[in-house]
């Protein structure tokens, strides 16, 4: 069932590689990637392309014709996101990347977030669309551009509707690897002493097949290690009532749920506006918190520590990472917080990237997990990912097109470490739970 992406590429790579990816967060904005990015050693050109469509860089159009456009939220609700398309932006100039963002409100506005996505095929020298996060409507954007442009790769990234239904139209979907996830954070919850587990969450989310399912695997996982499961719900923050409401809301009823589960207990919420009033209280009142649902050193951790400055770290995770895991120690967090030590949504908008220009320029495969997990590394050098390809819980269908990917869990103490997750064999039977 799980295909364990290769690491010894990450190792060739770490002599190559003298820095890792621009960050988000505060004041990361306009930040660089590493330099000296390194290709697979003896990559063939793309095999397979979609029915009608012509191979990347085929024709009339020579690999220095090639335009890409990301599209992704904006910095008020994923700017981990943004600032990874902007990284790859920078690495390759405005005139071959061009951004574009969707609604914050994209639930009320999917005919505005299908119009930007496919706005981007009217340029003639297009050859693939990344959309990071894939919220509703981009399956059909990418229908529409298939039937305009076949020659366009489409990539979705962090896919919101069915990915069964995603990867009909894109030629690629990667998601986090919410079956594995799912376990391994109820795991590593169990490691660190907690006995109670705590899924914040709203009916919108738990419609997703993915959070649905990672739900599930996550009960199931608290019935396995004798811990208590909890789910307890906060306002969607693309309602009327915001990010402000919603985050306020949090912020008001966290101290309930820590005194009524207790100081062994874990949280986890699914939405990112929740992160950072849920930490803010974790770190004042106790409690644990093993990763976010898109995880980042810079998810929530900066707002709930006090706007922590990351001014002069900006383009550095690893540096990023040591202020930040400081600044938990500081506020008495030591052992009881986590994250991975890379952005997922910075690593997924630049990895996704890469690895399309990878695909256009004749050097990588865009199915092969081993050339996606190349053009992810780049952007995290020192961490260790895992992932397996999408098997349909209900048709046993596996999808060659879509992938399921995570990275090692870390927590930050002093000293801080990885937790091994990327090495835990996940049992099989989680994979049918639903």
């Amino acid at each position: 069932m799980k295909k364990r992406i290769s690491m010894l590429l990450a190792c060739a790579m770490m002599f190559t590689l003298v820095s890792c990816g621009g960050g988000g967060g505060n004041g990361s904005q306009g930040t660089t990637p590493p330099a000296g990015s390194s290709q697979p050693a003896g990559s063939q050109p793309a095999g397979s392309q979609p029915a009608g469509s012509q191979p990347a860089g085929s024709g009339d159009t020579t690999a220095e014709d090639w335009h890409i456009g990301i599209i992704t939220g904006t910095v008020s609700q994923s700017e981990d996101d943004l600032r990874g398309a902007e990284a790859i932006q920078a690495k390759y100039g405005k005139e071959k990347v061009k951004l574009a963002t969707y609604p914050d409100n994209f639930t009320e506005e999917t005919e505005t977030t299908i119009q930007s996505i496919v706005n981007m095929s009217d340029d003639p020298q297009m050859k693939a669309i990344i959309v990071n996060q894939s919220v509703p409507g981009t399956a059909e954007a990418f229908r529409q551009i298939k039937e305009r442009r076949p020659d366009i790769l489409c990539i979705a990234g962090e896919a919101h509707e069915d990915l069964p239904v995603v990867g009909a139209t894109a030629d690629l979907v990667c998601n986090n690897d919410f079956v594995s996830r799912g376990y391994l954070i109820i795991r590593t919850a169990h490691e660190l002493g907690c006995d109670t587990f705590v899924h914040i969450s709203f009916p919108r989310h738990l419609s997703y097949e993915t959070m649905s399912r990672r739900v599930a695997v996550m009960e199931e996982a608290c019935k396995e290690f004798n811990m208590t499961f909890v789910q307890e719900t906060a306002p969607d923050p693309t309602t009327d009532v915001g990010v402000p409401g919603a985050q306020a809301y949090v912020l008001e009823k966290a101290p309930e749920w820590i005194q009524k589960y207790g100081q062994n207990s874990a949280y986890f919420c699914t939405n990112d506006a929740h992160t950072a009033p849920l930490l803010q209280r974790l770190l004042e009142l106790g409690g644990y918190f093993i990763e976010a649902d898109l995880p980042s050193p810079l998810m929530g951790y900066p707002n709930a520590l006090g706007d922590l400055d990351l001014t002069a770290e900006a383009g550095d995770f690893d540096a990023i990472l040591a202020k930040v895991e400081k600044a938990v120690v500081d506020a008495g967090g030591e052992g009881r917080f986590g994250t991975w030590a890379y952005s997922y949504g910075y690593c997924l908008s630049a990895g996704l990237a890469q690895h399309a220009i990878n695909v256009i320029e004749g050097k990588s495969e865009i199915n092969d997990m081993d050339d996606v997990a190349e053009a992810l590394q780049e952007y995290s050098p020192k961490a260790a990912w895992n992932g397996s390809g999408y098997t349909n819980a209900d048709t046993g269908v596996k999808e060659d097109n879509v992938f399921l990917i995570y990275q090692d869990t870390y927590i930050m103490g002093n000293p801080g470490k990885f937790m091994g997750a990327t090495d835990v064999e996940v049992p099989e039977k989680y994979y049918t739970v639903k």
